[in-house]
């Protein structure tokens, strides 16, 4: 069995953005090195100035070097045949294989990774990064962040690997049926067959603990190993993979809660890789205010924080639909909806003839109770409702608490616990803000309410 021990620098950590300013390789049988292989690579694109901090690689350097199609060729045949080897396999070998790619040719190698491997084999390290680890086992980097002195370094590494491997772990690694691989270099196998296969809610965290993103799922190992499947672009994918130091996760019982938990949690950590939630879904709200007559007016705008919206919208469009809907139907003056400038003379589109307030035709106290039917009318059919699920473990359940068609939140009582009211609900419940995101999971919830009990209060 032969392995290349490969290390690569490059112009950045996306493979699909990035490219190769260095390449080296060792060959080994695991006990002696029986080949090198090292250049310098043009990548036709400026190194940036934190690069060549980090690697001493500078756009001189390597400004007479060759590019990577004029030495695929021997990387090609210099790696064929062997097992790719690399500390963070995915990273390295992404670059590579993208670089061929990008010339029309396939590559394709066995992998394996010896951050995982020194997990496996040299168990109860504080750190399994090239320099830590390699400090701890007492190998020298000749020439550290560049090329052949990091390749080298974990060639000897390797050796080390291959020497300690008492439980055939290497031939684990690379059967073909084994998952190994596909977990990220820094999540053991032990911590990935601990996740269930409930509904629930996930974390990922970094190296310093801090939460990189959050998901929910069904199933929640189906869906954390899908995280781990390389798809689209390899550099990215890698990159975030790389990121993962540790896994958490919450059982919630069904896919409702894992639903709402998953947004309340990404609200209030705000993870560096979840973006939909991140993003105002609804921008735009309508706003109730008196003017100096009395009379109760509309404004259309922006969200405005601190202010209570009488209705949100995605789009401005949106909020003015509504407005003119609503001015239809309950006889409301379209200046004092904002829907017609001041200065206008003001008149109803449907009628031609206004027959609110702005040419005095409806008292003050009046019109303002229209304004009040109007904005209530969408809550004519609003219910108190709670709605039951399954819970976490056996004889508990999940509610869901809506009181006057608003989202108050969710808990866990006893499968045996009876409630009447709403105020024994609202002892067993977190409180939570309704948000645009939560309305939106609810009225979907409306269409498919199989496996859940709902009880009007």
């Amino acid at each position: 069995m032969k392995f290349v021990v490969v290390d690569i620098e490059t112009t950045g950590g996306s493979a699909r953005n990035e490219r190769i300013i260095e390449f080296a390789g060792l060959v080994t049988d695991g006990e002696k090195v029986l080949d090198t292989f090292q250049t310098l690579i043009n990548p036709n694109r400026y190194i940036p100035e934190f690069i060549t901090s980090l690697t001493g690689i500078n756009n001189e350097m390597v400004a007479d070097a060759p590019t990577f199609d004029e030495v695929a060729a021997k990387i090609d045949e210099f790696t064929k045949d062997k097992i790719f080897v690399a500390h963070s396999v995915n990273f390295d070998y992404s670059f590579v294989k993208n670089e061929f790619q990008l010339l029309g040719h396939q590559y394709d190698r066995k992998k394996l990774c010896t951050v995982r491997l020194s997990r496996k084999i040299f168990p109860g390290h504080r750190s399994y990064g090239l320099g830590n680890i390699c400090s701890q086992l007492g190998i020298d980097i000749a020439d550290r962040h560049r090329a052949f002195g990091d390749a080298e370094a974990t060639t000897m590494l390797m050796h080390l690997l291959v020497e300690h491997d008492k439980n055939n772990h290497i031939d684990e690694f690379l059967k073909i049926s084994s998952k190994e691989t596909k977990l990220p270099p820094n999540i053991s196998r032990e911590k990935y067959e601990s996740i269930p296969e409930t509904a629930g809610v996930y974390y990922f965290l970094d190296q310093r603990g801090k939460i990189i993103y959050i998901g929910k799922a069904k199933n929640l190992k189906k869906r954390i190993s899908s995280h781990f499947t390389i798809s689209g672009s390899l550099g990215e994918k890698n990159n975030f993979l790389n990121k993962i130091h540790s896994i958490d996760f919450a059982e919630t019982g069904n896919e409702l809660i894992a639903l709402l938990m998953e947004s309340h949690e990404i609200k209030k950590y705000w993870p560096e890789y979840n973006r939909s939630q991140k993003l105002p879904t609804f921008s735009y709200a309508i706003y109730d205010y008196f003017d100096k007559t009395g009379y109760q007016r509309f404004t259309l705008s922006k969200t405005q924080k601190g202010l209570k919206p009488v209705k949100v919208f995605p789009s401005a469009s949106e909020g003015k639909k509504w407005m003119y809907d609503l001015v239809r139907r309950f006889e409301l003056c379209p200046k004092l909806c904002g829907l017609q400038p001041a200065k206008h003379e003001c008149f109803d589109h449907k009628t031609g003839q206004c027959k609110g307030a702005c040419v005095g035709k409806v008292p003050v106290e009046k019109y303002n109770n229209q304004v009040d039917l109007a904005i209530n009318s969408g809550k004519d059919d609003a219910e108190t409702l709670a709605i039951f699920g399954n819970g976490r473990k056996f004889g508990e359940k999940s509610v869901v608490y809506i009181e006057d068609g608003i989202y108050q939140g969710y808990g866990f009582l006893e499968q045996d616990d009876q409630v009447s009211d709403k105020d024994q609900i609202v002892e067993r419940i977190s409180i939570y803000k309704e948000t645009p995101e939560i309305k939106s999971i609810l009225k979907a919830f409306s269409t498919t309410k199989a496996g859940y009990e709902i009880i009007r209060i």
